[in-house]
């Protein structure tokens, strides 16, 4: 029998709350009664501590399951276990607590960057590599690029025109539930770098919503001419309708002559989207600002 996480916590909150006070006491519910179940299981006499309406916390109660904890393997109550890597967990005792470890994704991301030569595999020009965020050195690179998709991700041609002003992009897949906290977690970091951000995904109302969230400064995009001959209505779902309030708010604070201002009057105003899919050959994407232009 395993104290579950929801005991543990418990029991944590009470050994801090205990160094103010000689004893604590809890009413008779459901995660209690669970601590009292393990108590009895592992033969610690609760004695007058337990009525029928509540159990009483005190340190040596605390010192006898600790005593307990450690007889079995397990990590002590003090130990939070929450946010710990499986390897972490092992390092306190034999409690796995897979509902509570951070997940062995969380720090990953999936990055496109320039190939190097591997017996056995083919060279190509970039490489799609599954890396610990904390491994990159974001003072190495000068723009950061947003893959929404994750069919486009790897069908990225070997340059982008549209990158040439940095030299050396970051190019990263936004994310989904294997590598959406990794990214979201990078992306806070180069966003106090104050160095672009650029997006690269659906011309939709939500796709632009995600940038604009995301913190992105541009998003790259067809010429506006190949967008307005190609968005259609079938390409912006009436589910997106959500999306738009935010960015007509958004459109309102552009200056006319803003570049976007111009790609959103074709989505809002003729509700007409383009998927990334559709965009063309990447030799003519442009890296099209989203923010209004700083004051001088």
């Amino acid at each position: 029998m395993h104290l579950s996480s929801r005991a543990r916590n418990l029991l944590r909150d009470a050994d801090q709350a205990l160094r103010l006070s000689a004893r604590l006491e809890r009413p008779r519910r459901q995660v209690v009664n669970e601590v009292v179940a393990w108590c009895q299981a592992h033969d610690i006499e609760l004695g007058a501590r337990l009525t029928h309406a509540r159990l009483v916390l005190d340190r040596e109660l605390l010192d006898r399951i600790d005593e307990a904890l450690a007889a079995l393997g397990e990590p002590a109550i003090a130990a939070g276990l929450s946010g710990l890597t499986t390897a972490e967990q092992a390092e306190l005792g034999n409690r796995e607590a897979k509902g509570v470890r951070e997940k062995p994704r969380a720090r990953r991301v999936l990055a496109s960057l320039p190939a190097v030569s591997r017996p056995g595999v083919a060279c190509r020009a970039h490489d799609c590599l599954d890396l610990d965020r904390r491994d990159l050195d974001l003072a190495a690179f000068d723009a950061l690029v947003q893959v929404e998709n994750l069919d486009s991700f790897y069908g990225l041609p070997d340059t982008l025109p549209a990158l040439s002003p940095w030299p050396r992009p970051l190019v990263l897949y936004r994310g989904d539930s294997f590598y959406g906290g990794g990214f979201t977690d990078l992306a806070s970091d180069w966003a106090e770098s104050g160095r672009p951000h650029l997006y690269l995904g659906d011309f939709d109302a939500k796709g632009v919503s995600i940038a604009l969230e995301r913190g992105a400064s541009h998003q790259l995009l067809p010429p506006l001419e190949l967008v307005a001959e190609r968005a259609n209505v079938q390409q912006l779902s009436p589910k997106q309708q959500r999306f738009q309030a935010a960015l007509r708010q958004h459109a309102a604070r552009l200056p006319e002559e803003h570049p976007l201002a111009r790609y959103l009057a074709i989505l809002l105003g003729e509700q007409r989207g383009l998927l990334q899919q559709w965009f063309g050959s990447a030799d003519a994407w442009v890296a099209v600002p989203l923010h209004p232009r700083p004051t001088p």
